[in-house]
């Protein structure tokens, strides 16, 4: 009862005033009407008074609590007060826009998901993943602070920020092409980028100040933890131009002894959490993971809450990194096994591939259409290749923005990105005429030489090839990489540290002997996919029929390289070796002197 003893007291007071004695009995009141009005106003004045005085004032720091999501892979999910405002703006909104699978809604009725959700997902588990961190350590709150956890749940939130339309369509398809002598241009620069343009825009920083995250001078700043974070891990320290616009932003020059700015070498640990370039274990791919699997209908065998619990900090030759139980070195395999098998089935699908290959010609088509124009700052417009470049201008680039900007400008005759938009949606798509598996890293040579440079190229890899006088075949290249996320390196026995039950503060690395003997021997394969853009059904089977004459140059060149070899060897030698020794030879005449021969002996047998 003690807490309610302010309201008996105003309950009294009110009595009082109304003509009521406190003790229960009840005082006659004046018969007047005014003396009843006139004790009815003094009661209520003293009720408020009463009222004001005694209810709890709220702390400080609080401004409102924590919100819900109902999340359909996390459950319910309880974010900061902060984490919402950044999420309630339209630099973040515009992600409820952005297809997570570019193309792959085409394909998979359920991959309808976007930007939006998977965003809030990372935010939700770069949480998690820190605080698990926190609980075990001895000196928790110098390892980890809370300034610390706030920061890796919005890098977390924020690590998408600067994705274009379609998702990697833009950055990966669209830009190299519309865009070839430019700078180099990722999505994670866009996101730094965009998350600048979101803090400034919205005046976020009083806010960020007022829960207590620095976000002015040199030491220890927030806003560049953050940004360092959404990049990722740095492979190597090299200078660089402190504006952390979309151009160039890793980290301005340090010293050797220092790898980031945002936090001191004793928590580069945290780099680990949202993007992690070592070995690529972070919490974004274990949302995109199950997120990803649910909406596509595939079964996820990786189970990222289990690595969350047997995550420790652990010591690694004088340096803090974030490992796993010694136990859990299989559950890890089946992630990359997870990550390869979503690129076969789902992210690199031969149908999939072949619609944002459309998305991306559309795209070219509206960028060189002088109707399609963007609103940019200060009044002007630009192009969708200058939009990248402008903080408004890209705020409002979506792929549903860019559907809706096709439909507008459809009346124009010139323009031709809509064609291409109503070839996708009454499924006249580009037709696969065929894919030419590797064999071993062959690929990585003849890709650069069959389609970049010695036959006829455009800004697009593109095979020509003259049937008669009167008629060519023209053949789109695409290739499709599948990997563990390290090239051809084994990313668990190479580059992740596990600790034991009986030593958990010491990391180290296990062989993969020690593992099992079914692990891949190849952590990664490339296939060279063949489109076809026309409609007719002639000119496809003339492109069949190019096709086969491409495969023989494989043929031939394999041909070539082992006969060569043998050769030198005296007979001695696999066709196995005689390949790995062709693609280890670093002389480019020797190279191409063996591809020049394949290529006319293939060409001989044409048609």
């Amino acid at each position: 009862m003690g807490r309610y003893k302010w309201l008996v007291k105003v309950l009294s007071v009110g009595a009082e005033c109304k003509g009521e004695d406190p003790n229960g009995e009840h005082k006659k009141p004046t018969s007047t009407k005014q003396q009843n009005t006139t004790a009815h106003t003094e009661a209520k004045k003293c009720l408020d008074e009463k009222v004001e005085n005694n209810i709890p004032k709220k702390p400080r720091f609080y401004i409102e609590e924590h919100k819900v999501f109902n999340d359909p892979i996390h459950g319910h999910i309880k974010l900061h007060p902060l984490l919402v405002k950044i999420i309630d703006t339209p630099q973040f909104q515009r992600l409820r826009k952005i297809k997570q699978l570019g193309g792959g809604y085409y394909v998979f009725p359920g991959a309808s998901h976007n930007r939006f959700e998977h965003s809030v997902g990372v935010g939700h588990l770069a949480g998690e993943l820190v605080k698990a961190l926190r609980e075990p350590s001895m000196d928790s709150e110098s390892l980890i602070n809370d300034r610390d956890v706030l920061c890796v749940q919005i890098a977390g939130l924020c690590h998408d920020l600067g994705h274009g339309p379609f998702s990697h369509v833009f950055d990966g398809m669209f830009n190299p092409q519309a865009d070839p002598k430019g700078e180099k241009w990722e999505h994670e620069d866009a996101s730094i980028f965009m998350f600048d343009h979101l803090v400034n825009d919205n005046n976020l920083k009083p806010l960020m100040n007022h829960y207590g995250l620095i976000t002015e001078g040199d030491n220890e700043n927030d806003l560049v933890f953050i940004k360092e974070m959404i990049k990722g891990s740095l492979k190597n320290n090299s200078p660089q131009n402190e504006d952390y616009s979309w151009k160039n932003f890793i980290i301005p020059a340090l010293s050797p002894q220092k790898l980031y700015k945002g936090r001191n070498n004793e928590k580069s640990f945290l780099y680990e959490i949202v993007a992690n370039k070592q070995n690529g274990i972070d919490v974004d791919k274990f949302d995109y993971f199950a997120r990803d699997c649910h909406h596509l209908g595939i079964q996820n065998n990786f189970d990222h809450r289990r690595f969350i619990v047997f995550a420790r900090v652990c010591n690694v030759d004088g340096q803090l990194h974030i490992c796993s139980r010694d136990k859990e070195m299989a559950n890890l395999y089946d992630m990359f096994h997870t990550r390869n098998s979503l690129h076969r089935r789902a992210y690199q699908h031969r149908v999939k591939m072949a619609v944002e290959i459309m998305i991306k010609d559309a795209l070219l088509k509206a960028n060189q259409d002088p109707h399609f124009q963007i609103k940019s700052s200060e009044g002007k417009t630009c192009c969708l290749s200058e939009a990248k470049r402008d903080k408004e201008a890209y705020t409002k680039l979506t792929g549903r923005g860019f559907e809706l900007w096709c439909l507008k400008l459809t009346a124009h005759l010139t323009f031709k990105a809509f064609e291409i938009i109503e070839r996708i949606m009454s499924r006249d798509l580009y037709q696969l005429v065929g894919e030419i598996k590797s064999f071993l890293n062959i690929l990585d040579f003849v890709n650069n030489h069959l389609i970049q440079k010695t036959l006829r190229t455009s800004n697009e890899p593109l095979l020509t090839v003259n049937i008669n006088t009167s008629f060519s075949i023209t053949l789109l290249f695409q290739v499709a990489k599948f990997d563990y996320g390290k090239k051809n390196e084994d990313p668990i026995s190479n580059y992740t540290y596990f600790y034991s039950k009986f030593n958990p503060t010491i990391g180290f690395k296990i062989p993969r002997e020690e593992v099992s003997n079914l692990l891949p021997e190849c952590f990664s394969e490339k296939h060279i996919r063949v489109y076809w853009k026309r409609r007719d059904d002639k000119s496809l089977e003339d492109a069949k029929k190019c096709f086969k004459a491409v495969k023989k140059v494989l043929l031939f060149y394999l041909m070539a390289v082992v006969l060569l070899h043998k050769q030198q060897c005296g007979g001695k030698i696999s066709m196995q070796t005689a390949v790995k020794n062709s693609v280890s030879c670093q002389s480019p005449d020797y190279k191409l002197q063996i591809y020049n021969f394949a290529f006319l002996v293939a060409l001989m047998n044409f048609i």
